[in-house]
């Protein structure tokens, strides 16, 4: 078994200026780490894209407004840059490695731990989390069911790593069936 796992954390956006540095959607919480000058990040092509890189070293980074545009070693010029519009970074985390921030998690880390309500009830397992506006996590109910739980601190007020368990603040109809 591998000690390490692949995770999204960004996709290629459009070129800015002429020297190939591009912006970045940014779907890391830690892009200071990720793209951190000398990471090689693993480069997915979308489908039907003549993009040959199958990795990409980033060499410099800076934030231009709100946007994160990065300099590839692979990338030249703007017109090798704009083949890489829609390219999917992904980078290598080890299981063992932890966000800086004691409050956030890994996926990873979260998927197969079993979750209890309040009082210690089981109600079922993580199955993997789905990011948006707000990250929710994705339970598999004791009886089968798929639900959704918006993963905040008011409905998930514990995550215990060492003991592979979450606890969620169950109310009728988020995990535990509505009464009939």
């Amino acid at each position: 078994m591998s000690d390490t796992i692949e995770v999204v954390v960004g996709r290629v956006g459009k070129p800015h200026g002429i020297r190939g540095e591009l912006t970045v959607d940014v779907r890391s919480d830690e892009p200071e780490r990720r793209f951190a000058e000398g990471a090689v990040l693993r480069a997915a092509a979308p489908r039907g894209s003549a993009f040959a890189h199958r990795t990409l070293t980033v060499t410099r980074t800076r934030w231009h407004q709100q946007t994160l545009l990065v300099t590839f070693a692979e990338l030249a010029d703007r017109n090798e840059a704009e083949s890489a519009r829609g390219v999917v970074l992904h980078a290598t985390v080890g299981l063992d490695e932890t966000p800086d921030d004691p409050d956030e998690y890994y996926d990873h880390q979260l998927i197969g731990l079993a979750v209890h309500d309040v009082d210690g009830t089981l109600l079922g397992e993580v199955t993997g989390l789905v990011h948006g506006a707000q990250d929710l996590l994705a339970i598999r109910a004791v009886d089968g069911r798929p639900t959704l739980v918006p993963f905040v601190a008011a409905l998930v007020p514990e995550v215990d790593l060492a003991g592979r368990r979450v606890v969620v603040a169950d109310r009728p109809g988020l995990v535990s069936p509505l009464p009939d």
